[in-house]
């Protein structure tokens, strides 16, 4: 009986989330419901009670703000301004280099941010009216910058694998390390992409751009050397094991601050509008974490969970079989869902049938965190798409848009199936 109370709870789940209702107050609502259903509503509203404090008082939660900070204060006093430009010297020679060279600066952006949403942003305000002036199909440079951001939130400091890690209770430093893998190997993968369409499409993004010359190394070195101190003082000592991955945030943090204040460039509004920008971040992402954590009891309580790994252990299907169900699932929830609603309502069912299968949750969290930033570029409600639209509206439309992200779907899928076949590209770096 508990068990089809956790089913009907998971149907209702869908109906609100289906509805627009918001992800927090959807997880509450059926939690509460729930609990209330199956037992008592006194031990439901203990639950209430309880379950924020046990949530947010995580001591490794404390990362997330500091990496939020280090991040806003990085792009609102300029210190990532540079990293276009300095990404230009190296691959303004190669055809469709422009473009290139933004993919590669979004990497450089994802380390000093964490959000795929921040990453688009910033890049698209600088990168796309260049590329559309260097003779650029419009909906194509709007489509890489869309695609570039979603590196934002593969390669650390990501927030997601920050989550991920407190919820699936592994290193989040080994998590980090297996997102540099994946993150350089889709920024490759994307850089391949725009190589080959320059090559064979010259009409859609030309070979060669003339408004990449006359930038010298020298002042490459000049813009971006904060950002390199920085990158060099987090993850240096984070890798290097001076200190973990939740002082890193806090390192990170003083660190933007410290290098903002010497170089001028730090001011009152800048820091007060990046501590609000933090606030604001991190509320919207610790009130989805509670739900998430009441849905978790709840599902615990019915006895679902083990349900669903004793009916797939039931159904033995292969490694290869289990992959293509995740993988599907996530492609479909990323077409109407954000990526931490997406994350935390599946790990309550996902991580004890991974655990039965003794696949790595490390890696898991890798490939986990691959499949939710495809959603942010797929329709109808990919994020970064809508992030684009709001920063180059002058240039493209929505479904422009869409269109010219379309073919780095293709690049996102070749990755995850070069992960699922080799988990030893996740795992290169990560010790055990």
């Amino acid at each position: 009986m508990a068990v089809e109370v956790g089913f009907y709870g998971l149907i209702v789940l869908l109906v609100l989330l289906a509805l627009r209702v918001p992800v927090a107050l959807s997880l509450m609502a059926v939690s509460l419901g729930g609990v209330t259903y199956m037992l008592d509503w006194s031990i439901a509203f203990s639950l209430l009670a309880s379950t924020p404090y046990e949530f947010v008082a995580k001591w490794t939660l404390s990362a997330v703000p500091m990496f939020l900070l280090m991040g806003f204060v990085s792009f609102h006093t300029g210190l990532t301004a540079g990293l276009f430009n300095a990404a230009k010297v190296v691959f303004r020679w190669l055809p469709g280099g422009l473009a290139i060279s933004s993919i590669f600066a979004s990497s450089g952006f994802a380390a000093v941010s964490g959000s795929s949403v921040a990453c688009a942003a910033a890049m698209g305000r600088i990168a796309i009216p260049e590329m559309v002036r260097s003779g650029y199909k419009p909906s194509f440079a709007c489509g890489t910058i869309a695609a570039g951001g979603t590196i934002g939130a593969l390669i650390p400091p990501s927030i997601l694998m920050i989550v991920y890690g407190v919820f699936a209770q592994v290193s989040i430093t080994q998590v980090f390390l297996g997102g540099i893998s994946i993150g350089l190997l889709t920024a490759l993968s994307y850089a391949l992409i725009i190589f080959l369409v320059s090559w064979f499409r010259p009409d859609i993004a030309p070979r060669h751009s003339e408004h990449s010359e006359g930038y010298t190394a020298r002042q490459a070195v000049l813009e971006i050397w904060p950002i390199l101190v920085l990158g060099l003082l987090v993850f240096g000592g984070m890798f290097s094991g001076f200190f973990t991955a939740t002082e890193a945030g806090a390192v990170g943090a003083a660190g933007a601050l410290v290098i903002s204040l010497l170089t001028g460039k730090l001011s009152w509004p800048i820091l007060k509008t990046s501590l609000l920008e933090t606030l604001a971040t991190t509320s919207g992402l610790l009130i989805i974490g509670v739900g998430a954590s009441m849905f978790t009891v709840f599902l615990s309580l019915s006895g679902m969970a083990g349900f669903i790994s004793q009916a797939v252990s039931g159904w033995g299907p292969t490694y290869l079989e289990l992959m293509l169900v995740v993988v599907l699932i996530y492609l479909f929830l990323g077409l109407f869902m954000e990526p931490f609603g997406a994350m935390l309502i599946t790990l309550p069912i996902f991580l004890p049938v991974f655990e039965l299968y003794d696949v790595s949750l490390i890696w898991f969290g890798v490939l986990l965190v691959k499949l939710l930033e495809i959603g942010m570029i797929t329709p109808p409600v990919g994020m970064n798409i809508f992030v684009i639209r709001g920063v180059a509206s002058q240039y493209a439309s929505l479904v422009d848009i869409f269109k010219g992200v379309a073919i780095f779907l293709i690049a996102d899928l070749l990755v995850v199936a070069l992960v699922i076949f080799y988990p030893d590209i996740v795992m290169l770096l990560v010790r055990d």
